[in-house]
């Protein structure tokens, strides 16, 4: 069996613990991620369960923890809207109350100057001065950040 793990350079299950540590110890990850991670070691379903269990215990892992950091990341420094934000929680398999959670935190004054601060990004002119073809790439410029869509023909409208 230890030629086996030395030839793959599967880890023990001990190994793979401290390797993991340190792994969400670096930056938060999400259950997904660290399971994905432990598989990718070439563990087993069980030693992978019980890892998870253990990180939750020790704090090195939580999901709640995660969802907030992530979405105030993305949103500060990717400036990703809410839409966006919250399908990349979801493709991580963040469960739906901790997305609203994480997404609740996002400060709504804040959310709009940054809608109002990446259209002037774009478009380095007047809003008013812009054509219907323009303000139509803006538009789906800013549908792929990941912004509403009412608020994003308010705030193209006005």
């Amino acid at each position: 069996m230890d030629e086996i793990r030395k030839q793959k350079k599967i880890l023990t299950p001990l190994q793979a613990k401290g390797k993991a540590e340190n792994y969400c110890a670096y930056q938060e990850r999400a259950q997904q991620e660290v399971r994905n991670k432990l598989y990718e070691w070439g563990l087993h379903q069980e030693e992978v369960e019980n890892i998870i269990v253990q990180l939750i215990e020790d704090n090195f892992l939580n999901e709640e923890r995660f969802a907030k950091a992530y979405t105030s990341g993305k949103f500060r420094m990717k400036g990703w809207g809410k839409i966006k934000i919250k399908q990349h929680l979801k493709a991580k398999n963040v469960s739906e109350p901790l997305i609203s959670l994480a997404l609740k935190g996002i400060n709504e004054e804040e959310y709009h100057k940054k809608i109002e601060e990446t259209i002037q990004k774009r478009i380095k002119k007047p809003l008013q001065t812009i054509s219907f073809a323009e303000k139509r790439k803006l538009y789906t410029y800013m549908l792929s950040k990941g912004f509403e869509n009412d608020i994003i023909l308010k705030k193209i409208n006005t």
